[in-house]
């Protein structure tokens, strides 16, 4: 199974693994996440990144959704990628991490492509009076 490492700024991984959790009604045990905050030392932060990535490999590889490209997230993460071992991808959103989730026991090319195309399709403009809302 490929482990899932969610990094980002603040409580927004947190949050984003806790709506997860409640999405699909279970605990997933390939899931962890890592808050950066800003008086955080990122020298620290890459070392708990890497226990945790260590922690996640069962044999199948990670993938690292982080918050936003460029920030201390993702330059984490950048140092952390191993190709067709550890991967890494920007722009972390809840379909993203629920998507990831619900392949993770395909391969790690497969997830990282379903957790890009679930964060692509989660971008949606809401058309008034269409859809399941209420007028």
């Amino acid at each position: 199974m490929v482990g899932v490492l969610i990094i980002a700024h603040g409580d927004l991984g947190r949050s984003l693994a806790d709506c997860a959790r409640h999405i699909l009604g279970r605990e997933p045990e390939n899931l962890a996440v890592m808050a950066v905050d800003k008086t955080d030392d990122p020298e620290s932060k890459q070392a708990e990144a890497q226990l945790l990535v260590d922690r996640l490999d069962a044999g199948d590889g990670v993938v690292i959704l982080t918050d936003m490209y460029g920030g201390t997230p993702s330059n984490i993460a950048s140092r952390l990628i191993r190709p067709g071992r550890v991967e890494a991808v920007a722009g972390a959103s809840l379909p993203m991490v629920v998507r990831a989730l619900c392949y993770s026991s395909q391969p790690l090319e497969i997830v990282v492509s379903k957790a890009i195309t679930g964060g692509l399709e989660g971008v949606l403009y809401i058309i008034p009076g269409e859809g399941n809302a209420e007028n």
